[in-house]
């Protein structure tokens, strides 16, 4: 029999199927992959460095959405304020993912490259070498936690009773359609000024 012109097994075709079944029921296993592919799951092996790696795989799927020219702009505020946003966009396609990448160390070479250039904008802006990351990782949550929140219910909160609850109920009534992207701009502006002030305070 001769060989198939599309190979039955690549590390993009792996890291789609991992991808689909992280989106489906958030997790992945290699005999799951193998069975979806219709392999062996040893063959899965032979294409990727264990399971870590296929988690690594995703992580650059997934951050392929992130438009890191973003952190070309300047002033820096902005290009970090385009970041985030292009990174919740990104986290939001696959909200499933989120707490698997965020439970696993960062290898992915072109994912290490873009935190890089978050590193370089920072210090080129003026920001102290301890104060980066921080800056960096508090931007990571607002993004990831709106990420999420856009998965979630639109009604988060089920009142039985109005009359128990109402000011809650007026205020809900009041963002209703815009929660997510309300309260993420709230956090992401929040988050500047005081990343401003902290680059005052380094400068000063």
């Amino acid at each position: 029999m001769g060989r198939p012109r599309t190979p039955l097994l690549d590390r993009a075709r792996i890291t789609g199927t991992a991808l689909e079944l992280i989106d489906a029921q958030g997790e992945f296993s290699v005999p799951q992959i193998a069975r979806r592919l219709g392999v062996q799951t040893g063959s899965v092996y032979h294409h990727v460095d264990g399971r870590d790696g296929i988690v690594e795989l995703i992580r650059e799927r997934v951050a392929e959405g992130i438009d890191s020219s973003c952190l070309d702009l300047r002033p820096w505020d902005e290009a970090l304020k385009a970041w985030a946003r292009s990174y919740r966009a990104a986290f939001a396609a696959h909200p499933r993912a989120v707490p698997l990448l965020m439970t696993n160390p960062v290898r992915a070479p072109r994912v290490l490259a873009q935190y890089e250039g978050a590193v370089v904008l920072l210090l080129d802006a003026g920001f102290g070498t301890a104060d980066v990351m921080p800056v960096i990782v508090a931007l990571e949550n607002i993004a990831l936690g709106s990420a999420l929140d856009l998965a979630a219910p639109d009604a988060m909160w089920e009142l039985a009773d109005d009359t128990a609850t109402p000011h809650l109920a007026q205020a809900l009534a009041a963002s209703a359609g815009s929660r997510a992207d309300r309260a993420f701009e709230f956090a992401l502006e929040g988050f500047l000024a005081h990343a401003r002030r902290t680059l005052e305070a380094a400068e000063g």
